[in-house]
């Protein structure tokens, strides 16, 4: 991308002229599933719960952060549907002047018993992550026997009219997910969701990624397309992380969300608040900055702007994953905002 600019800039605008619109709301590092890519099969360490944000607390950060110029905000976890009252910690997002939407992404388990309370609060749009529709190798990959609760978690929200497309993301490991990659593909065409194929990346909690599990968005589409022909459509907006590739013949469309093989850090516009309060301008970043600390020391909404343009004036123009010698020892994906 160049060097960065050496101009003034707005608060969420980053030295290589990049607007940022877009925040990933943790509310919880917890999560009821423990899929191999994410943790290991035990002994996380999870935050002390007064470590933590306050529902108060998570709303005065994400208001001063829309105040600058947010406009989406996904709220996630971990799981973020094991956070108490998370409906409510919606509703009052929802409500901050200046949003434009607010989405959640969740592994669907509990769905099913929230979504009415989601939507009424003003949930706009949904993320479910299943991994596999078959529920040996769905219990293979999460490490819970949870299947039919995420299917009904999904058959709920199709009541919903309001949260159209519903979106499935698929994390897909080599030698593992290969079998499951047309039938996800067909709930596209059969069902009112946008499948996401999502690779495999070098942020979870056990450190046993490696390169040979990813299977590149180039290589699924082939597969696909031998099966049901693709067609790519433009993005939906340029910051967009997927994809888009509709079916041929009119029957669903399909995103892919390839960080490692297709990288799309040069549009991205997005920054990560963590359950306890840490701001991160990417999802592989290292540094962070703590903004939960000061807040409660009584730091003003103009001296935690000033912290957060900091952060945002750092951003570094990529991941630099494929960087000879790169590697990543910052929090896992649980903990830094999905």
């Amino acid at each position: 991308m160049g060097e960065p600019m050496n101009v003034a800039t707005p608060p969420l605008t980053d030295g290589f002229g990049r607007s940022h619109r877009a925040l990933r709301l943790s509310v919880t590092d917890r999560c009821n599933l423990r899929c191999r890519y994410c943790m290991p099969a035990d002994g996380m360490a999870w935050l002390a719960r007064d470590a933590v944000a306050t529902d108060d607390e998570l709303v005065r950060l994400a208001g001063i952060l829309v105040a600058l110029g947010i406009t989406d905000v996904r709220v996630t976890g971990g799981e973020p549907l094991i956070r108490s009252g998370i409906a409510a910690i919606v509703g009052r997002v929802r409500a901050l002047p200046g949003l434009r939407e607010i989405s959640m992404t969740t592994n669907g388990v509990l769905l099913a018993e929230h979504i009415d309370a989601l939507v009424d609060a003003g949930l706009d749009r949904l993320n479910v992550s299943i991994d596999s529709l078959d529920p040996e190798r769905f219990a293979r990959i999460t490490r819970r026997n949870d299947l039919a609760r995420v299917l009904a978690g999904l058959a709920a929200c199709e009541r919903h009219t309001t949260l159209r497309p519903i979106k499935v993301n698929a994390v897909v490991l080599r030698g593992l997910s290969e079998p499951d990659i047309l039938p996800l593909a067909r709930l596209a065409r059969e069902r009112p969701y946008v499948v996401r194929f999502i690779e495999s990346m070098p942020i979870d909690a056990g450190h046993t990624w490696s390169a040979a599990q990813v299977i590149p968005g180039d290589e699924l589409r082939v597969m696909i397309g031998a099966t049901w022909p693709l067609r790519e459509f433009p993005r939906t907006r340029p910051s967009a992380p997927g994809r888009r590739w509709r079916f041929v013949d009119g029957c669903g469309e399909l995103e892919f969300v390839s960080s490692i093989s297709e990288p799309f850090c040069a549009s991205c516009d997005r920054l990560r608040l963590t359950a306890d309060g840490r701001l991160r301008s990417c999802l592989f970043a290292t540094a962070e900055t703590d903004l939960l600390t000061p807040l409660r020391a009584g730091a003003t909404d103009a001296e935690l702007t000033r912290l957060i343009a900091d952060t945002v004036t750092a951003k570094g123009p990529g991941h630099g994953i494929g960087t000879p010698g790169w590697t990543y020892d910052g929090r896992p994906m649980s903990m830094s905002g999905g």
